[in-house]
């Protein structure tokens, strides 16, 4: 008797069935999302509200190839998937999206957004592009800062973040002193969402430039609470402060990223001012390394992590305030020097 293949490890991603986000506008009208000379830039499509995200596992191979891996709702064990296409949708707020489109041997189709889509939002395509194969789902999670981003310790001391290890003690806002523990980290190609964002030195009272993942969010404190929102604290994703002048989006190259997690998610200091740690919960611990899940997965066993207090300022909050009135004043032009 032939011994059975053991179960091939993987990570877990939820995707979505590719014909629940179809078009709605435009001339495709009434067709899901297709392959890249299926589709037409301009289309709007919408999210099927009675849709359901399936768990989809996905191991990857020394050689590089990705299969479906055990315990996965879609496919069979061991099949090969295949990155067929990466999309950019701009939503009615502004916001963007990055979906992509994975292909079975079956000839099934699937997505996976790497932000989160709303049945109640429509969708304009923007780009399109063949994914690349060499694609790791392991790289879609934000790792947060940047190699160089000096980090307050409990001493009031800073430390680069690369130089930072589980057990060292971080100043926290809301608890003090916390040690690390654990510190992840990746390095990926710069460009589309995995692009960095550059704050430059002082718009948010930065003491030096502040290079963070699109998704890391920034907390930012209000004297007097905007009209509309529930508190004075804000967590603000780094990619809605993009203004091309004092937040820049960095593409090109590669960034070696860094993350922070401890036992609670907190608010740490960054270059001098409060950003927050990674989250853990499921859905973040999915998209890790698997060696890397493993570990955290023992470290947090109950994966409940709640995300520190504050309001989430979204893209339509931020249009109607404008990014300039969460940005510190402008230092002033130096005199010209006399001749």
């Amino acid at each position: 008797m032939s011994q059975a293949a053991a179960p091939l490890p993987g990570q877990a991603v939820q995707v979505l069935a590719a014909q629940a986000i179809y078009v709605i506008t435009g001339v495709n009208v009434g067709d899901g999302l297709e392959g890249v000379d299926e589709v037409c830039l301009g289309d709007i499509y919408a999210l099927d509200p009675a849709e359901t995200p399936r768990r989809l596992v996905v191991s990857k191979a020394a050689s590089g190839a990705q299969h479906i891996g055990a315990g996965s709702e879609i496919g069979e064990i061991g099949a090969r998937i295949r990155f067929e296409a990466r999309y950019t949708f701009m939503a009615d707020d502004g916001d963007k999206v990055e979906i992509l489109l994975i292909s079975l041997p079956d000839h099934s189709r699937f997505a996976l957004p790497l932000s989160p889509m709303s049945a109640q939002a429509d969708y304009t395509l923007l780009k399109q592009e063949e994914a690349p194969q060499e694609v790791s789902l392991s790289d879609l999670l934000c790792i947060s800062f940047a190699r160089g981003t000096m980090i307050t310790l409990a001493s009031g001391a800073q430390r680069a973040i690369e130089d930072l290890h589980p057990g060292d003690k971080v100043l926290t806002r809301d608890h003090g002193p916390q040690a690390i523990a654990w510190v992840g980290r990746a390095t990926l190609r710069a460009v589309g969402a995995f692009a960095p964002v550059l704050i430059t030195a002082g718009t948010l009272g930065n003491s030096g430039d502040l290079i963070v993942s699109q998704h890391h969010r920034m907390f930012l404190y209000q004297r007097k609470r905007s009209a509309g929102l529930p508190t004075s604290e804000l967590l603000v994703q780094a990619k809605h402060l993009v203004d091309g002048d004092r937040v820049l989006l960095r593409e090109g190259g590669f960034v070696d990223f860094f993350s922070l997690v401890f036992e609670q998610h907190e608010i740490i200091y960054a270059e001098g001012i409060p950003a927050e740690s990674l989250m853990v919960n499921d859905a973040t611990v999915q998209r890790l390394p698997a060696q890397l899940s493993a570990d955290v997965r023992a470290r947090f066993p109950g994966l409940s992590q709640n995300q520190h207090f504050g309001t989430e300022a979204g893209r339509s909050f931020l249009d109607k305030v404008g990014t300039a009135a969460l940005f510190k004043p402008a230092p002033p032009e130096p005199p010209p020097q006399r001749r």
